[in-house]
Protein backbone atom coordinates (compact mmCIF):
# COMPACT_ATOMS: atom_id res chain seq x y z
CA UNK A 1 0.00 0.00 0.00
CA UNK A 2 1.50 2.72 -1.21
CA UNK A 3 2.27 6.06 2.02
CA UNK A 4 -0.19 8.79 1.98
CA UNK A 5 1.28 11.69 0.54
CA UNK A 6 3.03 14.78 3.06
CA UNK A 7 0.27 17.79 2.35
CA UNK A 8 0.68 20.88 4.92
CA UNK A 9 -1.21 24.13 4.58
CA UNK A 10 -1.09 27.92 5.66
CA UNK A 11 -4.59 29.36 6.54
CA UNK A 12 -3.68 33.45 7.11
CA UNK A 13 -6.99 35.42 7.70
CA UNK A 14 -6.78 38.43 5.24
CA UNK A 15 -6.81 41.08 7.36
CA UNK A 16 -3.97 43.14 6.68
CA UNK A 17 -0.50 42.38 5.81
CA UNK A 18 1.39 38.76 6.35
CA UNK A 19 2.52 39.38 10.17
CA UNK A 20 5.99 38.27 10.68
CA UNK A 21 4.58 35.35 13.17
CA UNK A 22 2.76 33.99 10.68
CA UNK A 23 5.70 34.13 8.04
CA UNK A 24 7.36 32.18 10.75
CA UNK A 25 4.35 29.22 10.80
CA UNK A 26 4.42 29.77 7.05
CA UNK A 27 7.83 28.37 7.13
CA UNK A 28 7.75 25.81 8.86
CA UNK A 29 4.66 24.02 7.27
CA UNK A 30 6.86 24.61 4.12
CA UNK A 31 10.28 23.11 5.74
CA UNK A 32 8.33 19.92 7.19
CA UNK A 33 6.21 19.40 3.58
CA UNK A 34 9.24 19.53 1.35
CA UNK A 35 11.79 18.12 3.72
CA UNK A 36 8.88 14.60 3.54
CA UNK A 37 8.77 15.30 -0.36
CA UNK A 38 5.25 16.52 -0.13
CA UNK A 39 3.24 19.85 -0.63
CA UNK A 40 2.62 22.83 0.98
CA UNK A 41 -0.78 24.27 -0.03
CA UNK A 42 -2.44 28.31 1.11
CA UNK A 43 -6.29 28.54 1.66
CA UNK A 44 -7.58 32.22 2.94
CA UNK A 45 -10.03 32.05 5.43
CA UNK A 46 -12.49 35.02 4.87
CA UNK A 47 -15.38 34.27 6.45
CA UNK A 48 -14.82 37.31 9.10
CA UNK A 49 -16.23 39.82 7.22
CA UNK A 50 -15.91 42.44 9.58
CA UNK A 51 -12.30 42.33 9.95
CA UNK A 52 -11.61 41.53 6.15
CA UNK A 53 -9.12 44.13 4.26
CA UNK A 54 -9.22 44.98 0.90
CA UNK A 55 -6.21 43.76 -1.33
CA UNK A 56 -4.76 41.86 1.92
CA UNK A 57 -5.07 38.45 -0.14
CA UNK A 58 -3.20 40.03 -2.75
CA UNK A 59 -0.29 41.07 -0.59
CA UNK A 60 -0.14 37.43 1.55
CA UNK A 61 0.66 36.13 -1.43
CA UNK A 62 3.05 38.26 -3.22
CA UNK A 63 4.77 38.36 0.53
CA UNK A 64 5.13 34.67 0.50
CA UNK A 65 6.38 34.46 -3.34
CA UNK A 66 8.88 37.13 -1.86
CA UNK A 67 9.84 34.62 0.94
CA UNK A 68 10.62 31.68 -1.30
CA UNK A 69 7.70 30.40 0.09
CA UNK A 70 4.76 29.90 -3.04
CA UNK A 71 2.39 27.78 -2.40
CA UNK A 72 2.09 24.55 -4.99
CA UNK A 73 -1.38 25.76 -5.45
CA UNK A 74 -0.68 29.05 -6.59
CA UNK A 75 -3.24 28.92 -9.36
CA UNK A 76 -6.34 27.66 -7.19
CA UNK A 77 -6.43 29.13 -4.35
CA UNK A 78 -9.72 28.20 -2.37
CA UNK A 79 -11.45 31.35 -0.48
CA UNK A 80 -13.77 30.11 2.27
CA UNK A 81 -16.32 32.96 1.38
CA UNK A 82 -16.90 30.91 -1.68
CA UNK A 83 -17.73 28.01 0.32
CA UNK A 84 -20.69 29.08 2.71
CA UNK A 85 -22.91 26.43 1.13
CA UNK A 86 -20.62 23.57 1.59
CA UNK A 87 -20.15 24.38 5.50
CA UNK A 88 -23.82 25.04 5.57
CA UNK A 89 -24.60 21.27 4.54
CA UNK A 90 -22.43 20.28 6.94
CA UNK A 91 -23.71 21.93 10.14
CA UNK A 92 -27.01 20.63 9.28
CA UNK A 93 -25.88 16.93 8.91
CA UNK A 94 -24.33 17.25 12.39
CA UNK A 95 -27.92 18.01 13.49
CA UNK A 96 -29.65 15.79 11.62
CA UNK A 97 -26.67 12.90 12.77
CA UNK A 98 -27.65 14.43 16.36
CA UNK A 99 -24.51 15.59 17.03
CA UNK A 100 -25.00 19.46 16.95
CA UNK A 101 -28.32 21.83 17.89
CA UNK A 102 -29.85 24.45 16.97
CA UNK A 103 -29.71 27.24 19.37
CA UNK A 104 -32.25 30.24 18.92
CA UNK A 105 -31.49 32.08 22.33
CA UNK A 106 -31.12 35.99 21.93
CA UNK A 107 -28.32 37.73 22.81
CA UNK A 108 -30.09 39.23 25.93
CA UNK A 109 -30.45 36.04 27.28
CA UNK A 110 -26.79 35.02 26.34
CA UNK A 111 -25.89 38.27 28.13
CA UNK A 112 -28.12 37.38 31.48
CA UNK A 113 -26.10 33.90 31.60
CA UNK A 114 -22.63 35.64 31.06
CA UNK A 115 -23.93 37.98 34.10
CA UNK A 116 -25.03 35.36 36.37
CA UNK A 117 -22.08 32.85 36.00
CA UNK A 118 -19.60 35.94 36.58
CA UNK A 119 -21.64 36.95 39.73
CA UNK A 120 -21.08 33.05 41.13
CA UNK A 121 -17.20 33.34 39.85
CA UNK A 122 -17.57 30.96 36.97
CA UNK A 123 -16.23 31.53 33.57
CA UNK A 124 -18.81 32.60 30.95
CA UNK A 125 -19.91 29.24 29.21
CA UNK A 126 -23.61 28.60 27.21
CA UNK A 127 -25.49 26.63 29.74
CA UNK A 128 -27.15 24.72 26.88
CA UNK A 129 -30.43 25.75 27.21
CA UNK A 130 -31.42 24.64 23.12
CA UNK A 131 -29.60 20.87 23.80
CA UNK A 132 -32.68 18.61 23.96
CA UNK A 133 -32.53 15.70 23.90
CA UNK A 134 -34.92 13.63 21.37
CA UNK A 135 -35.38 16.88 19.71
CA UNK A 136 -37.03 16.42 16.29
CA UNK A 137 -34.87 18.42 13.12
CA UNK A 138 -37.03 20.26 10.71
CA UNK A 139 -35.39 22.62 7.95
CA UNK A 140 -34.28 26.01 8.84
CA UNK A 141 -35.41 29.05 6.32
CA UNK A 142 -35.81 31.91 8.26
CA UNK A 143 -35.53 33.31 11.71
CA UNK A 144 -32.19 33.69 14.06
CA UNK A 145 -30.61 31.14 15.18
CA UNK A 146 -26.57 29.47 15.37
CA UNK A 147 -25.39 25.60 15.22
CA UNK A 148 -23.84 24.63 18.07
CA UNK A 149 -21.74 21.02 18.29
CA UNK A 150 -22.68 19.09 21.07
CA UNK A 151 -19.45 18.34 23.20
CA UNK A 152 -19.14 14.88 25.46
CA UNK A 153 -20.47 15.76 29.19
CA UNK A 154 -17.60 14.39 30.26
CA UNK A 155 -14.55 12.00 29.40
CA UNK A 156 -10.98 12.97 28.52
CA UNK A 157 -9.41 13.98 24.75
CA UNK A 158 -5.44 13.48 24.27
CA UNK A 159 -4.13 15.99 21.75
CA UNK A 160 -1.00 13.98 20.06
CA UNK A 161 1.01 17.27 19.83
CA UNK A 162 4.58 16.72 17.28
CA UNK A 163 6.30 19.32 19.37
CA UNK A 164 4.89 19.15 23.12
CA UNK A 165 4.18 15.64 23.39
CA UNK A 166 0.56 14.25 24.84
CA UNK A 167 -1.76 17.10 26.12
CA UNK A 168 -4.61 15.64 27.60
CA UNK A 169 -7.87 18.07 27.93
CA UNK A 170 -11.02 17.36 30.37
CA UNK A 171 -14.06 17.42 27.89
CA UNK A 172 -16.71 18.61 30.65
CA UNK A 173 -15.09 21.80 30.65
CA UNK A 174 -15.32 22.19 27.08
CA UNK A 175 -18.38 24.91 26.06
CA UNK A 176 -20.69 23.54 23.54
CA UNK A 177 -18.98 25.72 20.57
CA UNK A 178 -20.86 27.39 17.59
CA UNK A 179 -19.92 26.01 14.38
CA UNK A 180 -22.31 28.26 12.24
CA UNK A 181 -22.79 31.75 12.74
CA UNK A 182 -26.23 33.65 12.97
CA UNK A 183 -24.81 35.60 9.65
CA UNK A 184 -24.75 31.76 8.18
CA UNK A 185 -21.00 32.09 8.15
CA UNK A 186 -19.01 29.03 9.35
CA UNK A 187 -16.54 29.79 12.73
CA UNK A 188 -13.18 29.18 12.15
CA UNK A 189 -13.49 25.57 13.73
CA UNK A 190 -16.31 23.70 11.11
CA UNK A 191 -14.98 25.40 8.09
CA UNK A 192 -11.24 24.57 9.19
CA UNK A 193 -12.12 20.97 9.94
CA UNK A 194 -13.96 20.42 6.64
CA UNK A 195 -11.27 22.63 4.77
CA UNK A 196 -8.47 20.10 6.09
CA UNK A 197 -10.93 17.50 4.99
CA UNK A 198 -11.26 17.75 1.68
CA UNK A 199 -7.85 18.85 0.91
CA UNK A 200 -6.69 16.03 2.39
CA UNK A 201 -4.17 18.17 4.58
CA UNK A 202 -2.11 15.17 6.24
CA UNK A 203 -0.63 17.86 9.02
CA UNK A 204 -2.00 20.90 11.26
CA UNK A 205 0.81 23.02 11.65
CA UNK A 206 -0.46 26.01 13.32
CA UNK A 207 0.32 28.47 16.50
CA UNK A 208 0.32 27.54 19.87
CA UNK A 209 -2.98 29.60 20.55
CA UNK A 210 -5.18 27.26 18.53
CA UNK A 211 -3.67 24.08 20.90
CA UNK A 212 -7.13 24.46 23.40
CA UNK A 213 -9.78 24.50 20.18
CA UNK A 214 -7.93 21.32 18.77
CA UNK A 215 -9.69 19.12 21.31
CA UNK A 216 -12.82 20.24 20.41
CA UNK A 217 -11.83 19.73 16.33
CA UNK A 218 -10.44 16.81 17.10
CA UNK A 219 -14.49 15.82 18.43
CA UNK A 220 -16.00 16.84 15.17
CA UNK A 221 -13.45 14.34 13.18
CA UNK A 222 -15.25 11.71 15.10
CA UNK A 223 -18.91 13.03 14.47
CA UNK A 224 -18.22 13.42 10.47
CA UNK A 225 -16.36 10.07 10.82
CA UNK A 226 -13.40 11.71 9.25
CA UNK A 227 -9.36 10.95 9.79
CA UNK A 228 -7.93 13.15 11.69
CA UNK A 229 -4.57 14.73 10.11
CA UNK A 230 -1.72 15.43 12.59
CA UNK A 231 -1.03 18.67 14.54
CA UNK A 232 1.82 20.85 16.05
CA UNK A 233 1.36 24.20 17.96
CA UNK A 234 3.92 26.68 17.56
CA UNK A 235 5.71 28.41 20.47
CA UNK A 236 4.86 32.09 20.47
CA UNK A 237 6.87 34.75 18.73
CA UNK A 238 7.60 37.59 22.01
CA UNK A 239 8.89 41.07 22.06
CA UNK A 240 12.02 41.29 23.85
CA UNK A 241 10.46 42.10 27.06
CA UNK A 242 8.78 38.88 26.60
CA UNK A 243 5.27 40.58 25.89
CA UNK A 244 3.14 39.80 22.94
CA UNK A 245 4.99 41.22 19.36
CA UNK A 246 3.53 44.42 18.27
CA UNK A 247 3.95 48.00 16.47
CA UNK A 248 5.72 48.90 19.15
CA UNK A 249 8.48 46.97 19.30
CA UNK A 250 9.10 47.84 15.57
CA UNK A 251 7.98 46.82 12.11
CA UNK A 252 5.74 43.48 12.33
CA UNK A 253 4.90 42.75 8.63
CA UNK A 254 6.86 40.87 5.89
CA UNK A 255 6.15 43.83 3.92
CA UNK A 256 7.14 46.25 6.42
CA UNK A 257 10.43 44.18 6.80
CA UNK A 258 10.84 43.97 3.01
CA UNK A 259 10.15 48.29 2.64
CA UNK A 260 13.03 48.61 5.29
CA UNK A 261 15.70 47.13 2.91
CA UNK A 262 15.84 43.43 4.62
CA UNK A 263 16.45 40.79 2.26
CA UNK A 264 14.04 37.77 2.06
CA UNK A 265 17.15 34.89 2.78
CA UNK A 266 18.16 36.96 5.57
CA UNK A 267 14.37 36.73 7.12
CA UNK A 268 13.90 33.39 6.47
CA UNK A 269 17.06 32.42 7.87
CA UNK A 270 15.92 34.32 10.96
CA UNK A 271 12.63 33.03 11.34
CA UNK A 272 13.92 29.58 10.78
CA UNK A 273 16.37 30.05 14.00
CA UNK A 274 13.22 31.74 16.01
CA UNK A 275 12.26 28.01 17.93
CA UNK A 276 14.10 25.88 15.73
CA UNK A 277 17.42 24.20 16.97
CA UNK A 278 19.40 23.15 14.24
CA UNK A 279 21.42 20.79 16.89
CA UNK A 280 24.99 22.93 15.59
CA UNK A 281 26.76 26.05 16.12
CA UNK A 282 25.69 27.05 12.40
CA UNK A 283 23.71 30.19 12.11
CA UNK A 284 23.68 30.84 8.06
CA UNK A 285 21.48 28.11 6.30
CA UNK A 286 19.86 28.75 2.64
CA UNK A 287 16.39 27.59 2.12
CA UNK A 288 17.48 24.51 0.91
CA UNK A 289 20.05 23.31 3.18
CA UNK A 290 16.96 24.58 5.83
CA UNK A 291 14.97 22.22 3.28
CA UNK A 292 17.23 18.93 4.44
CA UNK A 293 17.70 19.90 7.96
CA UNK A 294 14.67 20.38 8.84
CA UNK A 295 13.30 17.99 11.93
CA UNK A 296 10.09 19.15 13.48
CA UNK A 297 10.65 17.80 16.55
CA UNK A 298 13.65 20.04 16.65
CA UNK A 299 11.65 23.10 17.32
CA UNK A 300 11.26 24.52 21.07
CA UNK A 301 8.79 24.16 23.01
CA UNK A 302 9.45 27.72 24.88
CA UNK A 303 8.15 30.88 23.26
CA UNK A 304 10.79 32.47 20.87
CA UNK A 305 12.08 35.49 21.48
CA UNK A 306 11.85 37.97 18.74
CA UNK A 307 16.01 39.63 18.75
CA UNK A 308 16.28 42.45 16.00
CA UNK A 309 19.68 42.46 16.45
CA UNK A 310 20.09 39.29 15.03
CA UNK A 311 18.11 39.79 12.36
CA UNK A 312 19.83 42.61 11.57
CA UNK A 313 23.54 40.66 11.60
CA UNK A 314 22.34 37.97 9.54
CA UNK A 315 20.62 40.52 7.14
CA UNK A 316 23.92 42.70 6.91
CA UNK A 317 26.04 38.83 6.27
CA UNK A 318 23.09 38.43 3.21
CA UNK A 319 24.00 42.08 1.77
CA UNK A 320 27.78 41.68 1.92
CA UNK A 321 26.97 37.77 0.34
CA UNK A 322 25.07 38.67 -2.54
CA UNK A 323 27.61 41.41 -3.06
CA UNK A 324 30.77 39.39 -2.76
CA UNK A 325 29.45 36.45 -4.16
CA UNK A 326 31.59 35.41 -7.42
CA UNK A 327 28.11 35.59 -9.98
CA UNK A 328 28.37 39.17 -9.39
CA UNK A 329 30.92 39.01 -12.37
CA UNK A 330 27.91 38.50 -14.57
CA UNK A 331 26.07 41.18 -16.02
CA UNK A 332 22.66 40.29 -14.82
CA UNK A 333 23.68 39.02 -11.25
CA UNK A 334 25.23 43.33 -10.96
CA UNK A 335 22.06 44.25 -12.20
CA UNK A 336 20.09 42.38 -9.79
CA UNK A 337 21.47 44.11 -6.95
CA UNK A 338 21.25 47.57 -7.92
CA UNK A 339 17.97 46.93 -8.84
CA UNK A 340 17.20 46.26 -5.29
CA UNK A 341 18.93 49.47 -4.52
CA UNK A 342 16.68 51.66 -6.73
CA UNK A 343 13.93 50.63 -4.52
CA UNK A 344 15.60 52.85 -1.68
CA UNK A 345 16.01 55.61 -4.56
CA UNK A 346 19.52 55.11 -5.38
CA UNK A 347 20.44 55.19 -9.08
CA UNK A 348 23.18 54.19 -10.46
CA UNK A 349 25.30 52.63 -8.27
CA UNK A 350 29.06 52.42 -9.36
CA UNK A 351 31.10 49.32 -9.02
CA UNK A 352 33.10 51.51 -6.77
CA UNK A 353 29.87 51.89 -4.30
CA UNK A 354 28.92 48.26 -4.18
CA UNK A 355 32.21 47.37 -3.66
CA UNK A 356 32.17 49.79 -0.25
CA UNK A 357 28.75 48.09 1.09
CA UNK A 358 30.13 44.38 0.54
CA UNK A 359 32.93 45.21 3.35
CA UNK A 360 30.02 45.33 5.49
CA UNK A 361 28.71 47.63 8.42
CA UNK A 362 25.20 48.28 6.96
CA UNK A 363 22.56 46.31 8.24
CA UNK A 364 20.01 46.90 5.43
CA UNK A 365 19.74 47.66 2.01
CA UNK A 366 17.74 50.85 2.96
CA UNK A 367 20.84 52.10 5.62
CA UNK A 368 23.72 51.25 2.79
CA UNK A 369 21.28 53.23 0.47
CA UNK A 370 21.26 55.99 2.41
CA UNK A 371 25.17 56.23 3.11
CA UNK A 372 25.63 56.11 -0.49
CA UNK A 373 22.80 59.11 -1.12
CA UNK A 374 25.32 61.01 1.49
CA UNK A 375 28.38 60.25 0.20
CA UNK A 376 27.86 61.59 -3.08
CA UNK A 377 26.89 64.89 -1.63
CA UNK A 378 29.97 67.63 -1.21
CA UNK A 379 30.90 67.25 3.07
CA UNK A 380 30.70 70.24 4.88
CA UNK A 381 32.94 70.29 8.03
CA UNK A 382 35.20 72.69 10.07
CA UNK A 383 38.66 72.80 8.85
CA UNK A 384 39.92 72.08 12.41
CA UNK A 385 38.80 68.71 11.96
CA UNK A 386 40.67 67.32 9.29
CA UNK A 387 43.90 67.68 11.62
CA UNK A 388 44.39 64.78 13.64
CA UNK A 389 44.61 65.20 17.46
CA UNK A 390 48.26 63.91 17.12
CA UNK A 391 49.11 65.70 14.15
CA UNK A 392 49.71 69.45 13.01
CA UNK A 393 48.25 71.62 10.78
CA UNK A 394 51.65 72.07 8.45
CA UNK A 395 52.23 68.08 8.47
CA UNK A 396 48.44 67.87 7.44
CA UNK A 397 48.18 70.42 4.60
CA UNK A 398 51.19 69.02 3.45
CA UNK A 399 49.99 65.24 3.71
CA UNK A 400 46.89 66.28 1.51
CA UNK A 401 49.05 68.25 -1.19
CA UNK A 402 51.17 65.14 -1.49
CA UNK A 403 48.36 62.73 -1.46
CA UNK A 404 46.46 64.93 -4.43
CA UNK A 405 49.70 65.02 -6.44
CA UNK A 406 50.15 60.64 -6.27
CA UNK A 407 46.34 60.69 -6.70
CA UNK A 408 46.83 62.97 -10.17
CA UNK A 409 49.22 60.69 -11.49
CA UNK A 410 47.07 57.21 -10.76
CA UNK A 411 46.11 55.13 -13.38
CA UNK A 412 44.12 52.23 -11.65
CA UNK A 413 41.99 53.01 -9.34
CA UNK A 414 41.17 50.01 -6.85
CA UNK A 415 41.36 49.17 -3.42
CA UNK A 416 45.25 47.74 -3.16
CA UNK A 417 46.09 51.08 -5.39
CA UNK A 418 44.87 53.23 -3.25
CA UNK A 419 46.39 51.45 0.08
CA UNK A 420 49.59 51.40 -1.76
CA UNK A 421 49.27 54.90 -2.69
CA UNK A 422 48.75 56.26 1.02
CA UNK A 423 51.37 54.50 2.26
CA UNK A 424 53.95 55.61 0.08
CA UNK A 425 52.68 59.26 0.75
CA UNK A 426 53.48 58.40 4.80
CA UNK A 427 57.07 56.52 3.87
CA UNK A 428 58.03 59.03 1.17
CA UNK A 429 56.69 61.81 3.71
CA UNK A 430 58.09 61.17 6.88
CA UNK A 431 54.53 60.83 8.06
CA UNK A 432 52.76 59.46 10.66
CA UNK A 433 49.42 57.29 9.49
CA UNK A 434 47.42 60.25 11.69
CA UNK A 435 49.12 63.37 9.46
CA UNK A 436 47.93 61.30 6.16
CA UNK A 437 45.30 58.99 6.44
CA UNK A 438 42.82 61.20 8.95
CA UNK A 439 43.00 63.73 6.90
CA UNK A 440 42.22 62.08 3.98
CA UNK A 441 38.94 59.94 5.22
CA UNK A 442 37.55 63.67 6.70
CA UNK A 443 38.10 65.32 2.91
CA UNK A 444 36.40 62.22 1.58
CA UNK A 445 33.49 62.03 4.39
CA UNK A 446 33.47 65.01 6.73
CA UNK A 447 33.08 62.50 9.27
CA UNK A 448 35.70 61.34 12.39
CA UNK A 449 34.10 57.26 11.87
CA UNK A 450 33.13 56.47 8.47
CA UNK A 451 35.00 53.86 5.90
CA UNK A 452 38.22 53.99 5.42
CA UNK A 453 39.74 56.75 3.36
CA UNK A 454 41.28 54.25 0.73
CA UNK A 455 37.26 52.75 0.64
CA UNK A 456 35.93 56.01 0.45
CA UNK A 457 38.03 57.05 -2.43
CA UNK A 458 37.47 53.83 -4.71
CA UNK A 459 33.76 54.65 -3.95
CA UNK A 460 33.62 57.76 -5.04
CA UNK A 461 36.14 57.72 -7.98
CA UNK A 462 39.47 59.43 -8.63
CA UNK A 463 37.29 63.03 -9.74
CA UNK A 464 35.61 63.08 -6.89
CA UNK A 465 38.24 62.15 -4.22
CA UNK A 466 40.80 64.91 -5.91
CA UNK A 467 37.91 67.63 -6.23
CA UNK A 468 37.39 66.91 -2.08
CA UNK A 469 40.91 66.85 -1.86
CA UNK A 470 41.56 70.06 -3.12
CA UNK A 471 38.34 71.59 -1.00
CA UNK A 472 40.29 70.06 2.38
CA UNK A 473 43.39 72.06 1.36
CA UNK A 474 41.56 75.16 0.46
CA UNK A 475 40.07 75.13 3.99
CA UNK A 476 43.32 74.77 5.68
CA UNK A 477 45.28 77.44 3.57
Amino acid sequence: MDKKPIITRFAPSPTGELHIGGARTALFEYLFAKHLGGEFLLRIEDTDRARFVEGSVERIIESLSWLGLGPDNIDLIPLQSDRIETYKKHAFDLVKAGHAYVCTCAKERLEEVRHDLEKVGQPPHYDRHCRIDGFEFKDLTEGCYVIRMKMPREGRQIVHDLIRGDVEFDLSLLDDQIILKSDGFPTYHLASVVDDHEAEITHVIRAEEWLSSTPKHLVLYEMFGWTAPEFAHLPMVLAPDRTKLSKRHGATSVEEYKKLGYLPEAIINFLALMGWNPKTEREFFTLDELIAEFRIENINKAPAIFNIEKLNNINEHYIVEEIRNPCLAGRQAKSEIRNKFKNFKLENISNGELELIGRGGYKTLKEAAEYISKLRQMPDYKAELLIFKKSSKPNTLKGLQDTRNKVQDTKDWNIETMQQLLADVVSEGGFNNGDVFWPIRVALSGEEKSPSPVELAVALGKEKTLERIEKAISELN
